[in-house]
């Protein structure tokens, strides 16, 4: 998995709502989350959960805490305790952001379940209610539901994944034409061409997310680190796996020296 995303996206989705004056509990709970002091969070959520207005916030960060605690430990209690607060949670009595991130939390908890395709389900669900988040959140968001549809469509039969594939591309062009320099975006439309066996779209599409990648200012490094990953560790690969077995080492040099022109025309 590329290094950017899916390590940044622990701290998405879990600040104080605009304007709302909470208490000091709480918001020292949702800050500990944000630095990625689970443990932290999850005692400052904990105390939280008593006071009057409060329960149903704080059992969303520690939940949101503990899925976080089982990414790193794999602590099958974490897991189950998130849900169980995921569950007792009264939608109602959340912000209309708090309710954005029970969307993410339910999506987490199903996906670190291996239940990628409900997951996907939820996290669409999220992204279209993003008008309470920044452009930040809401690309790190996609990511996720990116993610969860790539491992669905990785599970799936060989029938219906190129399905998955084509509706992860279009997803992708569509942001790609809102935000060109959108990170997720440019990456998953290569993987989407890949998957759905279109691997000189999948070249095509690489190339244009290296040039596109100062676009996005804050991502373009580890845009370009994950691209590359991609082209050389799978794009390349594939291209020559139907030629004759005496041609593959000469194409395969020969491929990587193109991808080493784009990289050079287009450095930073």
């Amino acid at each position: 998995m590329r290094g950017l995303w899916l390590v940044v996206i622990a701290c998405v989705l879990v600040a104080t709502p605009v304007g709302a004056a909470e208490p000091p509990a709480l918001a020292r709970a949702r800050a500990l989350y944000n630095t990625g002091d689970y443990d932290g969070a999850v005692a400052a959520a904990a105390q939280a959960s008593n006071l009057p207005g409060a329960g149903d916030a704080a059992a969303l960060v520690e939940a949101r805490a503990r899925l976080e605690r089982y990414r790193r430990s794999s602590d099958p209690d974490d897991l189950t305790t998130a849900r169980d607060r995921l569950r007792s949670l009264r939608p109602s009595a959340l912000s209309p952001r708090d309710q954005v991130d029970l969307l993410v939390g339910l999506g987490q908890a199903l996906y670190l379940g291996n239940q990628f395709g409900p997951a996907v389900e939820l996290f669409d669900t999220a992204l279209r209610r993003t008008a309470t988040v920044s452009a930040v959140d809401r690309a790190l968001l996609l990511d996720w539901w990116a993610t969860a549809l790539d491992r669905s469509a990785q599970a799936s039969s060989a029938e219906r994944r190129p399905r998955l594939y084509d509706e992860l591309d279009a997803r992708m062009d569509e942001e790609l034409r809102l935000d060109p320099g959108s990170a997720p975006a440019n990456y998953w439309r290569a993987v989407a061409k890949r998957g759905s066996g279109d691997i000189d779209g999948a070249w095509d599409a690489a190339v244009a997310a290296w040039v596109r990648a100062p676009l996005g200012t804050a991502t373009a490094t580890t845009l370009r680190v994950d691209i590359d990953r991609l082209v050389t560790q799978a794009i390349i690969p594939e291209r020559v796996r139907t030629r004759p077995l005496s041609e593959q080492a000469e194409a395969v040099d020969a491929l990587h020296a193109q991808w080493e022109l784009v990289k050079e025309q287009f450095a930073p």
